[in-house]
């Protein structure tokens, strides 16, 4: 598990290939989630299991973009090349994929996806363009 300075708690293996992340500052990542290749995550980030529950943490495909001080959990899925807003709570699945999440709780915002938001470090993804 990843713990530093910054308060930042990723367990080993919940990310894929390609992981950025933007700033320093506190992220917490619930060992049962997982996350596809590319993911861009910012400072102040949770994403953890429902209340009350163990086992039951958020799935996301490729390509996604979590913006700061989001908040994603439950046994949700989130699909490929989704951005997240800053301060969205994300408490239900949105497997389909390609736009935005916004608000609270989180809607389709735009169908903008996370094309131009990320840095293809691993590239046997790729992200949609609009």
């Amino acid at each position: 598990m990843l713990v530093d300075r910054s308060g930042a708690s990723i367990p080993k293996n919940t990310f894929g290939p390609g992981l950025a992340i933007a700033h320093a500052g506190p992220i917490i990542v619930n060992s049962q989630a997982r996350i596809g290749a590319n993911c861009r995550i910012h400072t102040c980030v949770n994403i953890g299991t429902q209340a009350g529950t163990t086992g039951v943490a958020p799935k996301f495909g490729q390509n996604c973009y979590i913006g700061p001080g989001a908040k994603i959990f439950g046994p949700i899925e989130i699909g490929d090349n989704v951005a997240i807003g800053a301060n969205a709570v994300v408490n239900k699945s949105f497997p389909k994929g390609n736009f935005t999440l916004g608000g609270v709780p989180a809607n389709v915002i735009s169908n903008k996806s996370s094309y131009g938001l990320l840095v293809e470090g691993y590239k046997n993804t790729k992200v949609k363009s609009q």
